[in-house]
């Protein structure tokens, strides 16, 4: 498909589409009436799961979309998560539900990136799939993910991967070899290992805090909690014309500020929690002392409440005449037995307080879903305020103050803060699951899990105490070694654990003449980096003899075989090392010299206990015989030691240059926790 023809998502937008695996072939309005049909089925079917959920922008909805092109009719609709992206994953289980419950369905969804779902498994995809072979290949069906393989060796099902299905070929392949285009265990167990919590996850990312609010806020939100979501927006998204009208507050004055508790999700008050705000003093929102105990439930009270005017100075005031009772519509009968089925009303006794409560949240359910499906109008958040402060009785202030006494506690938001411990234990579960350990040690697998604080603690200790003990610096040394004298391929550098499936072959002759041909092939174009001083590279003093005899032998053959252009070279090259001998001499008395560390080959200096003595002792000796001996080898693996320690001690915890390195080498040192 040609790019410039695809339709672009938008940003923070998710899109979802539900197509009948085998359409019946019947005419276009029994199509239409059974697709409608299975959309009022569906929504009965999640509605217990809906009902209590809080979206950040926009709800889950699903429409009627009748054939287009290559499309065919189907239901589905598309969802702005915005800033919350549990929303999106929340739509990936909806769906999974639903196709699940509806066997015949098979379900599509994409966003901005494509096909997101595939990026949770991105280790193990085939190599053939990518972002230009996956389109109208992920599918949900039956609750499982679903890939639409492509012919090979061992099995001749699938399309071609250049070739991009039409969904009619999708769900025709899809209807005819189920079994063939089930994902591998590895990538459904990816995502349902990013699915995993839910339902249970949707009460565990709520927040309850106690706020000041106008008391007809708190009256609109006892009916509506799902509310505060455009609110929140609304201020978090302000500008200076949205807070003129928060200079009179005409339709929640803050004298008739009451404690109450709202509830949040995460996302929802963590933006209203970190904005800086001071309110207009023509407001009339005054704010305590810093020092106050309630300080943080008049300021947050303060935010909504701004939130809740900007909503309402937007909208129209809303008609008198009331809405139409939901029993009138012929589809409520349905959707009120679906919930006795699912248990929504949890065996509360008809007439009860709590089954009051949970009849008036499924029916303003009903009116969001039922109504905006069948219906293109539908009410703005403010114009649903304005109807609702209008339907309620008048609020009675002094009765919300007395229930402010019975109020539950809010929670905890230590959630908001996360310490360097907790931050490095999450990239390193990250870094674990990306190289493959956790398939290795099956009880890592298990850290999602939610644990006491002083089970976490313990094993918290007990990690760092075995990383601790379990590096060795002699790791550090041996992997530089082995990452430098490793062959590396066209493609550059490779990582102790990557590897090539196809490895690069290379001609040396033909490679050595195609060099000859650009740069010429004459000896006495000598450079400094082409003549390598064999010495330099010596770790043990014994082999200095061999080393030298060695030299000699080959200084002869190239005398008795070069001539005169041999000769050259030989004093070319004995010239060049004259040269940086001299060049170490005159270095050994400066900072430079004094900064690295030496061999000592003296039996005087390791009998004292001392393998590697001061710079100043191997260096500074007395007499100016000292100065005329050979200089020593460097030692150079405690100067990597001591160079890269210094260097991480330098990053302070940080991310740096020595880290990266060590962790790219797979070596993993300790904090520094000592005073140097």
């Amino acid at each position: 498909m040609d790019p410039l023809s695809k339709k672009v998502v938008q940003e923070d937008v998710v899109q979802y589409k539900l197509f009948l695996i085998q359409p019946d072939g019947s005419d276009l309005q029994t199509n239409k009436q059974r697709l409608t049909n299975l959309i009022d089925e569906i929504l009965a079917r999640v509605a217990p799961l809906l009902i209590h959920y809080i979206w950040q922008n926009q709800p889950f909805n699903l429409k009627y979309q009748p054939e287009q092109g290559s499309v065919p009719a189907h239901i589905g609709g598309s969802t702005q998560f915005g800033d919350n992206v549990e929303d999106e994953w929340f739509i990936v289980y909806l769906l999974k539900r639903i196709t699940e419950a509806f066997p015949e369905l098979a379900a599509r969804v994409e966003d901005n990136d494509g096909e997101f779902i595939l990026i949770e498994a991105a280790d193990y995809l085939p190599k053939w799939l990518n972002p230009e072979t996956s389109e109208n290949r992920v599918i949900l069906h039956r609750g499982e993910l679903h890939i639409l393989p492509c012919p090979s060796r061992s099995s001749a099902v699938g399309l071609p991967k250049d070739l991009v299905p039409s969904v009619p070929q999708a769900l025709a392949l899809l209807s005819s070899h189920t079994q063939a285009c089930l994902a591998s265990p590895k990538i459904r167990s990816a995502l349902g290992k990013r699915l995993e919590g839910y339902p249970e996850k949707i009460t565990a990312g709520l927040h309850h805090a106690h706020c000041f609010l106008p008391a007809g806020i708190a009256t609109v939100l006892a009916q509506r909690p799902d509310l505060v979501a455009p609110a929140v927006s609304a201020f978090y998204l302000r500008d200076p014309v949205d807070l003129q009208a928060c200079r009179s507050f005409k339709t929640f004055p803050p004298d008739t500020r009451v404690l109450t508790s709202v509830t949040f999700t995460r996302c929802l008050y963590a933006q209203l929690q970190q904005q800086q705000f001071t309110p207009d003093r023509r407001s009339g929102y005054t704010l305590p002392a810093r020092s106050h105990p309630q300080y943080r439930a008049y300021e947050l009270g303060m935010k909504l409440a701004h939130g809740f005017e900007i909503l309402c100075s937007k909208s129209r005031p809303p008609s008198s005449e009331p809405d139409a009772p939901v029993s009138c519509n012929p589809q409520w009968k349905g959707f009120l037995e679906s919930l006795r089925k699912n248990d929504y009303f949890r065996g509360e006794l008809e007439g009860s307080a709590c089954y009051r409560e949970l009849m008036t949240s499924a029916e303003n359910f009903f009116r969001q879903s039922f109504f905006s499906t069948h219906s293109s109008s539908g009410r703005s958040p403010g114009e649903e305020v304005l109807r609702l402060l209008q339907s309620c009785p008048p609020v009675n202030v002094e009765e919300l103050k007395r229930q402010e006494s019975q109020l539950p506690p809010e929670d905890s938001d230590s959630w908001l803060d996360i310490t360097a411990q907790d931050l490095e234990r999450m990239l390193q579960e990250r870094s674990r699951e990306g190289l493959g350990v956790c398939s290795q040690n099956p009880s890592s697998s298990k850290h999602t899990r939610v644990k006491g604080a002083e089970e976490t603690r313990k094993e918290t200790e007990e990690a760092k105490e075995e990383e601790e003990t379990g590096y060795s610096l002699v790791a550090v040394t041996q992997g530089m070694k082995n990452f430098l004298n490793a062959m590396s391929s066209h493609e550059g550098a490779e990582l102790p654990w990557a590897h090539s499936n196809e490895p690069f072959s290379l001609d040396p002759d033909s490679m050595a003449k195609a060099l000859d041909r650009l740069l010429g092939s004459k000896d006495e174009d000598l450079d400094s980096d082409d003549l390598d001083d064999d010495d330099d590279d010596d770790d043990d003093d014994n082999n200095d003899e061999e080393e030298e005899e060695e030299e000699g032998e080959e200084e002869e053959k190239v005398d008795g075989a070069s001539g005169p252009q041999g000769e050259k070279g030989a004093e070319t090259l004995d010239g060049l090392r004259r040269y940086m001998d001299q060049m170490d001499q005159e270095l050994m008395g400066t900072n430079v010299g004094q900064s690295f560390t030496q061999k000592n080959c003296d039996p005087a200096g390791l009998a004292n206990g001392s393998p590697h003595p001061p710079v100043s002792e191997g260096l500074l000796r007395e007499g100016e015989e000292e100065a005329e001996e050979e200089i020593q080898p460097l030692d150079v693996d405690l100067n990597l030691v001591t160079n890269l320690l210094e260097s991480l001690s330098s990053q302070a915890g940080l991310a740096g240059p020595a880290s990266n390195l060590l962790q790219s080498l797979g070596v993993h040192l300790p904090p520094n926790t000592g005073p140097s």
